[in-house]
């Protein structure tokens, strides 16, 4: 009997490496979807000929559908079971990066962007439910997941830039090399031995909102939905903004995406190791006011150091407040099976406003002015936090 259990131990050992691998992986290629989006819009818009109000509603489909599948890929496996659904929705990557390359109809692109989403948004979902129940709660866990998907996030720039250099047309590479990645998510899902993978019976399927009533939650959600808000209009336009405010030429511009996305790996890291040592609501007090202060440093620069100062600021105080944020929630998430994806939902929300509200402000005053809406968003994130650090004075978010 002990050496049966010592066997079942180590077999559990050996499939729980295998899916914080298989995560790690996924979230890798699903922060490279994420920002090879902004990477390759002006190249793509310059291609196809789009207005700026077209290439916000593309951002912003994205976000549909990110925010569509952070919904529906918390209820899909409840009735077809966890594998199933992933790989549903995980398809769509890849057949979205061969749609765009195809053709410039806009209602084409929209609905490739929109498939984007789709695939990001239940990718989100999956990977941060199963590492939750891994881990529940623990900072450190989520922080590093989220830092994996900053490796992704930092590479796709490069490889818009390496194939865009020579050739503004070259981009069509940079999506079929972002089509080959989202083709080995698949296949690393297919292979995944995926814990409660079945349907749950009928008398399971009641959904349990009680999670709603959470101030916690509730607040959680709102640092979300205002995080989100500037986190997509910073990875969708400040590519375009450097290059058309002419800050800096594309190329250069591309690379401070990248820079961005070194600076939120870095932060995560630190905030991984920090997370079992600082209170979450302090820790996020403290990336609440790094964030706004290097977002305004950022929004007034107008040349090449204060630019990139700002760049690197912003970074690394965003960093952790969006895993951060998750786990201190952790314990409701693991309590209530619909909890992650009406807090994904949510979150979504906010990145489906406002690119597009930036592209039709940017079409009326330049981009400049459109930029400057996403400073309501930092100041509303900052506010929420402060709120947060006053309701958690006494008790951790739980």
């Amino acid at each position: 009997m002990d050496i049966q259990s010592s066997i079942n131990e180590k077999e559990t050992a050996r499939t729980t490496k295998r899916l914080f691998i298989g995560c790690f992986y996924t979230f890798f290629v699903n922060g490279g979807l994420a920002l090879i989006l902004g990477a390759i819009l002006p190249f793509m818009k310059a291609t196809y000929n789009l207005n700026y109000q077209t290439a916000g509603l593309l951002l912003s489909f994205h976000s549909v559908g990110n925010l569509v599948s952070s919904f529906t890929g918390g209820i899909l496996p409840v009735y077809l079971g966890r594998k199933k659904s992933i790989l549903l929705f995980s398809s769509m990557g890849f057949l979205a990066f061969l749609l765009m390359t195809l053709t410039g109809n806009p209602f084409l692109l929209l609905l490739a962007f929109f498939m984007t989403g789709m695939n990001r948004g239940a990718v989100s979902n999956f990977n941060n439910t199963m590492i939750n129940e891994i881990a529940t709660g623990k900072g450190w866990a989520l922080n590093l997941l989220h830092s994996i998907f900053a490796v992704g996030a930092l590479v796709s720039p490069f490889i818009a830039l390496f194939f865009t250099k020579n050739d503004p047309d070259g981009w069509i590479y940079a999506a079929l090399v972002l089509a080959f990645f989202c083709l080995t998510e698949l296949i690393v899902y297919g292979r995944m031995q995926i814990p409660n993978n079945v349907p749950l019976p009928k008398e399971r399927k009641k959904a349990d909102l009680g999670f709603l009533k959470n101030k916690y939650f509730l607040t959680a959600s709102g640092i979300l939905f205002s995080y989100m808000c500037a986190e997509q209009a910073i990875n969708g336009w400040l590519v375009t903004y450097f290059k058309d405010s002419g800050i800096m030429s594309g190329n250069l511009a591309q690379s401070m995406a990248s820079l961005l996305w070194l600076t939120i790996l870095i932060g995560r890291l630190i905030c991984a190791y920090l997370s079992s040592k600082i209170k979450k609501s302090r820790l996020l007090l403290l990336n609440a006011f790094g964030y706004l202060i290097f977002f305004i440093v950022l929004l007034f620069s107008r040349t090449m150091a204060p630019a990139v100062t700002g760049i690197i600021g912003v970074g690394f105080f965003m960093a952790g407040l969006c895993p951060t944020t998750m786990a201190s929630v952790g314990e409701i998430i693991k309590e209530y099976p619909l909890a992650l994806s009406f807090l994904l939902t949510f979150s979504g929300l906010g990145a489906v406003l406002m690119p597009a509200i930036i592209g039709s402000v940017a079409d009326t005053v330049g981009i400049l002015g459109g930029m400057s809406v996403v400073i309501i968003a930092v100041v509303i994130t900052v506010a929420l936090i402060i709120y947060n650090a006053v309701i958690s004075k006494n008790l951790e978010i739980s």
